[in-house]
């Protein structure tokens, strides 16, 4: 019986062991996901200490931070969104990325309203928003997941 672990962990590199592999990677995710958790964190709390600056910049000017970095923390929930997904299925689902890329995309366009932009940009924001959500149509209709 020993002899046969041992003959099995002969033919075996200790890089592609998945039990190793599997570890190493939970790890890393994990960190990722700490990581950001705090940053999520440190967004709230700037979001809180700048309510303050509604009295002195007027309420306009302090709302338009404060939604471009609400998006932005929507943003971040959905990375780790991927990364659980990561951790559960073992493989990162091609809908979540365009989720991310989505949410963050949509937050330039919002981001947009209070600058000064031009025709051109506002229609690659809308043009590249379209292509994503048609890209996540068919990526949820042709997913392997998917139940006829």
């Amino acid at each position: 019986m020993i002899n046969q672990t041992i003959a099995k962990r002969k033919g075996t590199f200790l890089l592609t062991d998945t039990d190793w592999h599997t570890r190493t990677i939970q790890l890393i995710v994990g960190i990722l996901m700490l990581a950001l958790y705090l940053w999520i964190g440190a967004g709230i709390l700037s979001l809180l200490l700048n309510l303050p600056d509604i009295l002195k910049n007027g309420w306009a000017y302090v709302a338009e931070h404060i939604i471009v970095d609400i998006v932005l923390i929507l943003a971040v929930l959905e990375l780790i969104r991927i990364l659980q997904s990561y951790l559960a299925l073992g493989r990162v689902k091609v809908t979540f990325i365009l989720d991310v890329a989505l949410v963050v995309l949509i937050g330039e366009l919002i981001g947009l309203w209070y600058k000064e932009y031009t025709l051109l940009e506002v229609g690659l924001h809308i043009m590249v928003i379209a292509v994503l959500t048609l890209l996540r149509i068919v990526s949820i209709r042709f997913s392997p997941d998917a139940i006829d």
